[in-house]
């Protein structure tokens, strides 16, 4: 399954298109984290460029939050012509073949983040993103815009086919699963285990980067707890502010 997230639209022409555009090449769930216009969804531009998929916006979110909207997620990509730091910038030409193979996935929930139209997407958002991805233009325009890099994205992903099976052997992380490993190592290794403050603080931002893009399934995080329990821990997911689940833990 496929996600389209925009991050904080400005425009509503734009976002009529998109939810065209996840029409076209379906299935895909289209999700607006805080839009700067609140009445984006009745501007008579909307309407004009959502014409012909009325239906589709009853499914369409909305949502506070980019964590909010990467709850259930397995693998997140972001867009952006911006590379960031100790993040590979990767080729979209490259890539996309993988996440075709893995948006077919039936344990897969595979999100595709765009950030604002203006502004692209801001560090927070792109820390939430387990790889981020650039979409070659000309030099000679650079700007590509936001309903359009959308449909690029959209259209190679798309096979009209059954979805893949599960794969054996363990399933994807979702977003809380993967929130509640980081907490439960952070509070073990960092917390307990490290000697002084600076190994601690060099253990919670190693934890950070590689477990928040590391392709994480749910028998790595299962390890992973087994080990925390054996130095001690009972944490729970609610112990951290998650919700709890038995997805969450072994």
């Amino acid at each position: 399954m496929k996600r389209v997230i925009l991050c904080r639209p400005q425009g509503p022409r734009n976002v009529g298109m998109v939810l065209r555009v996840v029409e076209n090449f379906g299935p895909c769930e289209l999700v607006l984290v805080k839009p700067e216009r609140p009445a984006l969804l009745v501007h008579p531009e909307f309407t004009q460029m959502s014409h012909g998929v009325e239906d589709a916006l009853r499914e369409l979110r909305i949502v506070d939050t980019l964590t909010e909207a990467l709850t259930d997620c397995t693998h997140v990509v972001g867009f952006t012509a911006r590379g960031r730091d100790n993040v590979i910038l990767e080729d979209w030409m490259v890539a996309k073949e993988e996440l075709a193979e893995r948006a077919q996935r039936e344990s897969e929930r595979v999100a595709l983040v765009f950030g604002n139209e203006a502004a692209g997407m801001d560090a927070a958002e792109a820390a939430l993103c387990h790889r981020l991805v650039h979409v070659r233009t000309s030099p000679r325009h650079t700007s590509l815009n936001l309903a359009m890099a959308v449909g690029v994205v959209l259209q190679p992903l798309f096979s009209g086919e059954v979805r893949l099976p599960n794969e054996s052997g363990g399933h994807p992380l979702t977003g809380e699963q993967r929130e509640f490993l980081k907490a439960h190592l952070k509070h073990i290794l960092a917390g307990q285990v490290a000697r002084s403050e600076r190994v601690a603080a060099d253990a919670e931002r190693m934890i950070e980067r590689v477990f928040s893009r590391a392709p994480l399934e749910t028998r790595d995080a299962s390890a992973w707890h087994q080990l925390m329990r054996a130095l001690g821990s009972e944490a729970k997911p609610s112990d951290f502010g998650l919700d709890p689940s038995p997805t969450d833990a072994p």
